[in-house]
Parts: structure tokens; sequence; C-alpha cells
């Protein structure tokens, strides 16, 4: 056996053999950018920081006014930090209809990932393409030209949307009149968690400790689920009055074990002194990001025209 001997393994997404070779058994399949027949919408991808590799896919919706600026969303996609990337196929479609039903430029941002790339890596990577994005030298003619920055909007699915919920607060700690404006996050079936079960979790102890599993893999930490990165509602997290956009849309799933974390956060957020607007959807019936997997559902059009109006409502 050797070294193909398994040491750990991290359903469904990894597994680490003895040697430490980690094997990825989901989100890895990847689809080149170009024009899409469906929708009409551009993509490309280009290289950011050469130094550490970290890129971005670009898209732009199929539009004859280019002197039109446009709002522009910034998509950190999930995968629990460990899989996934811009360029996969799942990934690659839902930004696709995003773009076409918002009427926007995007920026579907690649971070490294974990575990050969630990947290927070992820975090600072996602945090320069946003510094990228507002003042990068070297930005591309399809952000600086083309986008309203009145309008930047951070969206994110699952370990994404934890993603873009630090970053709203980063800015606001990082400048006390931020040069970096968002005017609003979309979380869609956030990743938070916590050691204690809330809710569901509470009877589904298998989906609990494979959740466990799956942070223990990325993040190397004394705390657990109780990291303030997972777990935003400890006593010492930052506040969600911090947030550093005008208005929060969090999308849950009604099947989905994350769903009692996302309810959670809004509830905190009403009872907060953060002052914008907020709303929570949930999709009855549906598990954990589901609009992905299954992007030609009702309720997956709606999801993604809920987000476009998000987007484009004043």
């Amino acid at each position: 056996m050797g070294s193909s001997e398994v040491s750990l393994e991290v359903p469904p997404y990894a597994r680490v053999l003895k040697d430490g070779t980690i094997e990825r058994l989901a989100g890895t399949q990847v689809v080149p950018a170009g024009l899409d027949p469906q929708t009409g919408v551009l993509s490309k991808d280009i290289v950011i920081f050469p130094q550490t590799g970290v890129s971005a896919r670009l898209y732009r919706p199929n539009i004859t006014a280019t002197d039109q600026k446009r709002p522009l969303i910034v998509y950190y996609h999930g995968g629990a930090f460990c899989i996934a990337s811009a360029a996969d196929p799942l990934y690659h479609n839902c930004l696709n209809m995003l773009v076409a039903e918002a009427r926007a430029i995007a920026v579907s941002v690649n971070y490294r990932l974990a575990p050969e790339h630990p947290l927070p890596i992820a975090y600072e990577d996602s945090w320069a393409v946003l510094q990228w994005v507002f003042g990068g030298e070297d930005r591309d003619d399809w952000v600086k030209d083309q986008v309203d920055f009145e309008r930047v909007f951070l969206v994110g699915d699952s370990a994404g949307a934890n993603i873009a919920h630090h970053l709203a607060l980063r800015v606001k700690k990082s400048d006390p009149d931020p040069k970096l404006k968002i005017a609003g996050i979309g979380l869609i079936h956030p990743y938070f968690w916590g050691k204690d079960p809330i809710g569901r979790e509470v009877a589904d102890s298998f989906r609990k400790s494979m959740v466990d599993t799956w942070w223990n893999f990325v993040c190397p930490s004394e705390k657990g689920g109780d990291d303030p990165l997972i777990n935003p509602f400890l006593d010492g997290a930052p506040g969600l009055e911090g947030l550093a956009c005008g208005k929060v849309l969090v999308l849950v799933a009604g099947n989905d074990i994350l769903r009692d974390r996302g309810r959670l956060y809004y509830d905190e957020m009403v009872k907060s002194n953060w002052a914008g607007s907020k709303e929570l959807i949930e999709t009855e019936g549906e598990d954990h990001v589901f609009h992905i997997f299954n992007p030609n559902c009702e309720k997956a059009k709606s999801l993604i025209k809920h987000l476009g109006s998000f987007i484009n409502q004043n």
C-alpha cells in the first residue's frame, strides 16, 4: 500500500494520503472562458498577482451601450475553502446567469485553496483582489472603464459568503473614510458554524460531525468551530454593526444543515446597531447551493432573479 494509504478522509471533498498528497474528489473540472451562447455573456481569465498565482474570471453582459457604467459583482465561490474554482463548470454557468440577470460586470475570484494554503490565505487573497478592483494600476479595462464604483457588491455562496462577510467588516476597519465602497453583500447559504449545535444540527449529529471535519481540515486553529472566522456570533467576534455596506441579502435553503446559522446571522443583524437594509429569503425544500447543482429549476431561477434585483434596486 505504502504512500497510497489514506490518513484522513474529508467527505465528500477530499482525502489526504499518508505521504501528504491531497486528493480532491470534487470541484476539479474546469471549462474555458469565452462567449456563452445561452446568455450572450462574455468572459475571460486574468492573472492578477503573478507572484501568488491569484487570478480571476471576468464577465461582461451582452450589452451594446459600452459607455454606460454598470454595477460590479465581486464573486467568491464556495467549496468549503478546499475545492472548486472560478473555472468550475457549475460556477461558470452560475456566473453567466447572474451577470445576464443583473446586467453587471463580474470578477469571480480564484483564491488559493486549503489545506495547501491554510486559512486565512483565502481571505488575504480575496482582500488583495478587492483592493485591485478599486485601485490596482494594472486593472483590466472591463473593470476600470465600465464599472460604477458606487455600486460594487460582494457576493458568494457557502465559504464564499463567509469571505464576503469578513471583507465587508475589513473595509470599515481598514479605513475610517473608505476608498473601498461596498454597496451591498449577497450571502448565499453562508458557511458559518460553531462547536455547540443549534437548531437542526442538534438532531443531525452525522452532518454536524461532517461539517466539523471540513473546518478542521482547512483552518489550523485550536479554537475549532469557535474560531471567529467561522463563528461570527461569539463574544469578542467583530460585531455586525461594523459591516461596511448599505444592504445585505441573506439566502438560506430549508433542508441545508447550515440554514440555522444563516437565519441566526440575519437575526443578529436585526438586533445589532447596523443601520442598512436587510432581507432574508428561505427556499423551502432545497439543500445547500442547490442552484449551483440544478441551475435550471424554477427555484434556482428565482434565486438568481432575487440577486439580480438586489443588485439593481436603489
